[in-house]
């Protein structure tokens, strides 16, 4: 806590009064995903495998409650941006590899980083890969998106506000609805774990502050390739002049500057530092794995990083954030990386994890 106080001090004094709040809802968010042990990706494991729909439910709550505050900002503060995301073969692809592989790595980009916070070995290891993997995965970006793309549609940018809100609510009425008949147990907020309840409410007025400090959504996956971008251009293993991704006058600004004035980086060791603040006061589980299992397990995450990038957003940026701000894809993103689910729920069996 201490160290966080005076890398909040120091931010404040040495970098900007923005950076240094954006780590204070970087730990908010940490603290909210970890005390609540709010997983995207264990809410769909639970529906698939046990028809449980506590976990969607909750997600859903927060996709609503998110596109309430987020959309009319939208449209009043035109400074703030929507996560918008090109249709295109990138990201049916990305989606799809990203919902097989967070199954066997247990974590998306939010689960990896609160939980490697948490001290969880497989996780902790898996960061640097996913990082490597979102570096790797921008270099090849442009090439994914030349076999097909159109252009990015933002609901709120095409319709305004009243017609998005309205379509983006009835949209998640109708998922909890088809939720609730294929399991039985109907929504009733009521019968949902406090916890999770909690951990909704968190996120989503938190993810509304990034949005209005920021000036964009909350996302994960850009920080982790721009950490592999600037190691592995510190370590003249890369030009980035030569490539159409990090050659971009913006992509190549903040590649020069420190980690510490871009956002998603901020953020990113907010979470790291809630949930190791969240683990001082909890003991640690350990489940051993075995040398199958770990090879396993580092595969998927380097492919985490890769198809989080082609998809332009893991659950955060392209689920939450996308839709909560009216991105088509993100609408798109969510049936595919789910297909992607169902076959890495098979996956995590055949290896015991």
């Amino acid at each position: 806590m201490l160290a966080l106080l005076a890398l909040f001090g120091w931010l404040l004094w040495s970098v900007s009064a923005r950076q240094a709040l954006l780590l204070l809802v970087g730990t908010g968010f940490g603290a909210a995903l970890a005390g609540t042990r709010f997983g995207f990706t264990t809410g769909w494991r639970m529906l698939v495998e046990r028809r449980d729909p506590s976990g969607v439910y909750a997600q859903l709550l927060l996709l609503a409650l998110l596109a309430l505050l987020s959309m009319p900002l939208l449209v009043h503060f035109p400074e703030t941006t929507a996560a918008l995301g090109p249709p295109s073969i990138s990201l049916l692809v990305g989606a799809f590899v990203f919902g097989l592989c967070m199954q066997i790595a247990d974590g998306c980009g939010s689960g990896t980083l609160y939980k490697a916070g948490l001290g969880v070995p497989l996780n902790m290891a898996i960061l640097p890969l996913f990082a490597l993997g979102s570096f790797v995965g921008s270099v090849h970006l442009n090439d994914w998106l030349a076999l097909g793309a159109s252009a990015p549609v933002g609901l709120v940018q095409r319709w305004g506000l009243a017609p998005a809100l309205t379509l983006t609510l009835l949209a998640l009425a109708l998922l909890a609805w088809g939720v609730g008949r294929w399991t039985g147990r109907p929504l009733r907020p009521a019968q949902l774990p406090a916890r999770w309840l909690w951990g909704a409410l968190a996120l989503a007025l938190l993810a509304t502050l990034n949005l209005l400090i920021a000036g964009q959504p909350w996302g994960v996956v850009y920080g982790f390739g721009l950490w592999g971008a600037k190691a592995a251009t510190a370590l003249g293993l890369f030009d980035p002049a030569a490539n159409a991704f990090w050659g971009d006058p913006g992509h190549a600004q903040r590649l020069s500057q420190t980690l510490l004035l871009d956002v998603t980086s901020i953020t990113s060791l907010g979470i790291l530092a809630g949930a190791l603040w969240v683990s001082a006061s909890r003991p640690r589980v350990r489940q051993p794995l075995t040398p199958r299992q770990w090879l396993v397990g580092l595969v998927a995450g380097f492919l985490l990083g890769y198809s989080s990038r082609l998809a332009f957003g893991c659950n955060v940026g392209a689920m939450v954030s996308g839709i909560s701000t009216g991105s088509l894809h993100g609408w798109i993103w969510v049936p595919v990386a789910f297909a992607g689910t169902l076959v890495g729920l098979r996956v995590r069996r055949y290896f015991g994890f």
